[in-house]
């Protein structure tokens, strides 16, 4: 063999080789990565020649599947989009699925989760694609609609939970947006409405309720306060509490007043049932300096704050500060410093009291079905912890039902029922703009619904934008379509 075609045979062998070492580090090393790239249409189509499952409430789907005529074969839609966007999220053949159940219970919806294996078997073996399966939420539609309607055009957020289970009955967060925009088979069209989505100072895509920037407080953190004295054994809804009309902060000459500059007993002092009651601020702040940071931190973990949960969709986790000084910790007394929640976890501390103490885990499938509707998997309510004792928890209800009947939190009475609350107006930045919050839970003496709403400031003067003013009847929809659903 002459030298030029020794050369040649070296320089084709060496093509193949480096073919090979390409193809098979494509099909064994890349695979998954390719697959899983956004815009791997392959992928997308074969997702997209999948019957995706449904998401049901009450039977009802709010998201589905139906056939098409084009090779998409699929289009994902939502009967009432803007009221459950941030349940449902959506599925787009541009983006994939996105936010919400969609995301979070991709696997389930897509039939690929583990739990399906044996059940696509048949699939399998005849060479059928694999059908997802149907979610049936725990959401209550009535529930749903109140808070809604309820929260109307105003930024913010309401969750209702079932205080003896966990499951969450209402999950509304404003503004909204449509995911039907988002699943049409019109890719530009979806392109246009995802980037105007994107690029929207309100967020709509952001779900308050859970997640996004945290909320401060406000008063309704008082709620944790109050149960810490109570759990030390050291104080009592009698309990005489110093309040001043100011309260300067330990180690400052910073002073913080009550709501309007008003006194909240007529006297030097009053007890920690009328602070609650009144929701008094240099009491709460004095209060917090008693207890320490540390008793502040604990009893705020065991309602929650600081843990990581999944209902199936990430929850945010709150925050009470690390590291405060003196004067943070009387701040923290008034839920304002760096104390930070979601009103899910609000809606937890309320919950945790009108079910004896005990805080029960959030969850919002009720149960997962195959195609034909059969159940294959049904979530058990468990136990997250026991956040307060029975009798701290009756004690703190008293106290709740005195601030509907004949405190700041009026404007959530039901007729009828006896309605227990709290309300919270959190100052936030340097404009004076403040949220307004309240949550409660009704009956108080037979619990059927908690709630947490907050409603982000409207205006820098929050002068009329309490949580008893704009909150409260908010609350007062939602609680009264949970007691007489």
């Amino acid at each position: 063999m002459n030298s030029p075609i020794r050369k040649l045979a070296v320089v084709v062998s060496l093509m193949f080789a480096a073919l090979l070492v390409a193809t098979t580090w494509i099909q064994f090393f890349q695979a998954e990565t390719l697959r899983e790239t956004a815009g791997n249409r392959r992928t997308l189509l074969q997702e997209y020649g999948r019957d995706r499952g449904a998401i049901l409430v009450q039977g009802t789907p709010i998201a589905e599947s139906e056939p098409t005529d084009n090779d998409l074969r699929w289009i994902r839609t939502y009967s009432q989009g803007r009221r459950y966007a941030h349940v449902s999220g959506y599925y787009s053949f541009t983006y994939g699925a996105g936010l919400g159940l969609e995301r979070s219970a991709n696997a389930l919806l897509a039939g690929s989760d583990s739990s399906l294996f044996y059940r696509r078997l048949p699939d399998l073996l005849t060479g059928r694609e694999p059908t997802g399966a149907t979610l049936e939420l725990t959401i209550d539609p009535t529930i749903q609609q109140a808070a809604d309607e309820a929260l109307g055009d105003r930024r913010g957020a309401v969750v209702a939970l079932d205080p003896s289970t966990g499951a969450i009955l209402a999950m509304v967060s404003h503004p909204t947006y449509d995911p039907n925009r988002l699943a049409s088979h019109n890719l530009s069209a979806v392109q246009e409405s995802y980037e105007e989505l994107a690029a929207d100072d309100s967020r709509p895509m952001t779900n308050r309720a859970i997640a996004g920037d945290l909320y401060p407080p406000g008063s309704v953190f008082k709620l944790v306060v109050a149960a810490t004295a109570l759990e030390s054994n050291q104080f009592d809804p009698d309990s005489e509490l110093p309040s001043p009309l100011r309260y300067t902060l330990p180690g400052t000459e910073t002073s913080i007043p009550n709501f309007g500059g008003s006194s909240c007993s007529g006297g030097d002092t009053t007890t920690l049932f009328d602070s609650v009651r009144v929701s008094c601020n240099t009491s709460f702040a004095w209060l917090a300096g008693e207890l320490g940071a540390e008793a502040l931190n604990a009893q705020a973990e065991e309602f929650g704050f600081g843990q990581s949960l999944q209902v199936p969709l990430p929850v945010t986790p709150s925050s009470y500060p690390v590291g405060a000084d003196d004067a943070q910790v009387g701040l923290t007394g008034i839920g304002q410093y760096d104390v930070r929640v979601t009103p899910l976890q609000v809606a937890m501390v309320s919950a945790g009291i009108a079910n004896n103490g005990q805080v029960m885990t959030p969850y919002l499938i009720e149960t997962v079905r195959d195609k034909d509707l059969s159940e294959i998997d049904t979530t058990t309510a468990q136990e997250f912890n026991d956040a307060i004792s029975e009798s701290t928890a009756e004690e703190l209800t008293e106290m709740m039902v005195a601030v509907v009947e004949d405190g700041s939190g009026y404007r959530a009475a039901v007729p009828g029922v006896q309605v227990a609350g709290k309300t919270g107006t959190a100052e936030y930045g340097s404009s004076g703009a403040a949220h307004a919050w309240f949550t409660g839970f009704a009956p108080a003496d037979d619990p059927q619904i908690a709630v947490a709403v907050v409603v982000e400031s409207a205006t820098d003067d929050w002068t009329g934008e309490t949580g008893g003013v704009v909150a409260a009847p908010i609350a007062r929809a939602v609680l009264e379509s949970g007691v007489n659903r």
